[in-house]
């Protein structure tokens, strides 16, 4: 696991304690965009599970706290995030 991959997982395993959470760097799908430029990992994908921080919010708002936690993160080192929540 790269880096960024890492950091992504930690903060959110620790924020939202997820019973299953997959994080997977598209980035090498988007190799030679003009917006990855030299960055490695920019690209990611994430899908969370059975988070009881997150139940009981509309998708939209479940979506803000994810992104509220990766702010820091965006737009660098993370481009693009896509996200699944169950």
């Amino acid at each position: 696991m790269h880096i960024v991959q890492t950091h992504i997982r930690d903060i959110l395993e620790e924020a939202l304690r997820p019973a299953q959470l997959t994080v997977r760097d598209d980035s090498h799908r988007h190799a030679g965009h003009a917006e990855a430029g030299s960055a490695q990992e920019t690209h990611f994908f994430v899908h969370i599970q059975g988070s009881e921080e997150l139940k009981g919010l509309s998708r939209v708002q479940q979506q803000k706290r994810v992104y509220q936690l990766l702010d820091a993160l965006m737009p660098h080192p993370i481009h693009a995030l896509a996200m699944k929540i169950e």
